[in-house]
């Protein structure tokens, strides 16, 4: 019984979350690639142009200008940042970051992966016009990085997955709280007082016992729409909601099987009295019952996750990776602090911290490592943390307005991304085999 519990809520949930990822991940290279393809193709302006084109929103009360890819990154990104919330608040409550013991080492070890890489990148460019960027190479990308796990196969050892998901989704969270603090606008009182009735009605909801997702949708929407007024990113709104996700189901588990039971009872029964309009009905009570006992938060990651990872977050990337490759670039990003602060920060920042931070846990007796790991797969897991693309990017486009400085720093995230899942992924092949032709006795 133990073991099936635990299989259907903490193995089977990881190893769902860890294929859509990795297989989104290759859904996320063809949107880059095309970006790429297109931004240097002859119809260059069109791509710029598509994405410059202003979009307008009036709901009377109030309007929304912005051009197309704002309303991607501020308002598609907004569910990707939803789906992230769901992902913390699950590892939270059940997952692996559920008891302190088992959270400490993915934490420890985020931490080192978000503090090392700030330190090396400001390092390169404190003082300059570039300093601001200093939280772009803190991000890990989850697709890509469970992506190159993924090509490994059954070499990598399924606990080196799951402390790889977990240090992620650690990052996801310092990602969020460093976006929401230091990369926030002027902030607009009215607004900010918008967003707290909001916040009041989806609370009062909740406390009535509305249960109805239309209602949800409506209310987040208003959430939305006056954070993105108040001067905060208006993707921290996805991120609240996710918090405010019920994470267990409405129905006891016990009392559903026992009313389950009953169900199927009447149903053979309407079905051998050939009462179909009875059967209707209880299929409907059947259905309304399994709603109910799975809950909120997961049925939402369930029926959201695959349209951020097939579709927002590749979107996203063709509306931001957009970037034009020259000598002339490649040579002045050689030169620019922004691109070598970048690059550094995450291709040898990220190991380094992970490594020491893991290190220093499992030294003072916090955490211990992954079943089936050792340092250099711990090693091997922090180069692909390098990976940090999607917000990265996202985190691009807020530190800086300046052209130049995004181009360098896009320059940096490929070519860091690139080289450390590189790396990553033949320091892990080596381990393996390394592994397989000296087993352990």
């Amino acid at each position: 019984m133990l073991r099936t519990f635990l299989s259907a809520r903490l193995v089977r949930p990881a190893q769902a979350f860890v294929h859509t990822e990795a297989s989104g991940g290759l859904v996320l290279l063809a949107a880059t690639a095309a970006a790429i393809a297109w931004a240097n193709s002859p119809w260059d302006e069109a791509y710029y142009d598509l994405w410059h084109a202003g979009l307008s929103l009036d709901f009377n009360l109030v309007r929304i200008d912005e051009t197309l890819g704002h309303f991607v990154n501020d308002g598609l990104m907004t569910i990707f940042f939803f789906v992230v919330g769901l992902e913390i608040k699950r590892e939270l409550v059940e997952g692996e970051l559920a008891s302190p013991r088992r959270a400490a080492l993915p934490a420890v070890a985020a931490l080192g992966g978000m503090v090392v890489p700030a330190l090396i990148y400001f390092a390169w460019n404190a003082g300059s016009s570039g300093q601001h960027g200093w939280g772009i190479p803190m991000a890990t990308d989850i697709a890509f990085a469970l992506g190159a796990l993924a090509l490994l196969g059954s070499r990598v050892s399924f606990g080196l997955k799951v402390f790889l998901l977990a240090l992620a989704i650690v990052d996801d969270l310092g990602a969020i709280a460093v976006i929401a603090i230091f990369y926030t606008d002027d902030l607009s009182l009215e607004a900010l007082a918008w967003s707290g009735a909001a916040l009041a009605l989806i609370l009062a909801a909740r406390r009535a016992g509305v249960r109805s997702t239309d209602v949800y949708v409506v209310l987040g929407a208003l959430l939305w729409v006056a954070v993105l007024k108040s001067g905060i990113h208006a993707t921290i709104a996805g991120v609240v909601l996710a918090a405010l996700t019920p994470a267990r189901p409405y129905s006891d588990r016990a009392a559903f099987d026992d009313r389950v039971r009953d169900l199927l009872a009447q149903f053979r029964a309407a079905q051998a009295a050939g009462d179909h309009e009875r059967e209707q009905y209880l299929l409907k009570e059947m259905e309304w019952l399994a709603r109910g006992a799975e809950s909120p938060l997961d049925r939402l990651e369930r029926v959201l996750h695959p349209w951020v990872s097939y579709l927002v977050v590749p979107l996203f990337a063709l509306a931001n990776a957009g970037l034009i490759i020259s000598s002339d670039a490649l040579r002045a990003a050689a030169e620019s602090p922004v691109t070598m602060g970048i690059f550094m920060g995450l291709v040898l920042g990220k190991v380094t911290g992970i490594t020491a931070f893991a290190w220093l846990a499992v030294r003072l007796g916090w955490a211990a490592l992954p079943a089936g790991a050792g340092w250099a797969d711990l090693a091997g897991a922090g180069l692909l943390a390098g990976i940090g693309f999607t917000v990265s990017l996202f985190i691009t486009g807020l530190a800086f307005d300046d052209s130049l400085l995004i181009a360098e720093a896009k320059m940096g995230i490929f070519g860091a991304s690139i080289a450390a899942g590189a790396l990553g992924m033949a320091a892990l092949s080596l381990r393996a085999r390394h592994a397989a032709a000296h087993p352990s006795p």
